[in-house]
């Protein structure tokens, strides 16, 4: 009994999808870009007005709400996300690794590697 307990724990374990954080190049982005992906800006506001990539959506990382703007999102889907350079994007992304999000790619460099 105990040998198929340990068995079941086993499959259980290999079997839960386990959260997937990677940072990627500006080609990778792109590819995934080209699926049906939530890509999210977490620059201010002003600095989305000044560009953005694609079809962002800006959320801005160090705005009071924005833990609760992200919580709004489809956990399901993946989640791209860029700031300028990489150092909001990472903690955006902790925060949405936090909230159950599975799949998120942070763009490394950010905006300007862009």
């Amino acid at each position: 009994m105990k040998q198929f307990f340990v068995v079941c724990l086993f499959l259980v374990s290999c079997t839960q999808q386990q959260p997937q954080l990677q940072l990627v190049e500006k080609e990778t982005f792109e590819l995934l870009m080209k699926q049906e992906v939530q890509l999210i800006d977490v620059r201010t506001s002003g600095e989305f007005h000044g560009g953005t990539i694609g079809d962002a959506q800006n959320i801005d990382f160090n705005a009071p709400d924005f833990k609760a703007q992200v919580s709004k999102l489809d956990k399901d889907k993946p989640v791209l996300v860029f700031c300028a350079a990489g150092g909001r994007s990472a903690g955006a992304s902790k925060v949405l690794e936090s909230l159950g999000f599975q799949r998120i790619y942070d763009l490394k460099g950010g905006y300007r590697g862009w």
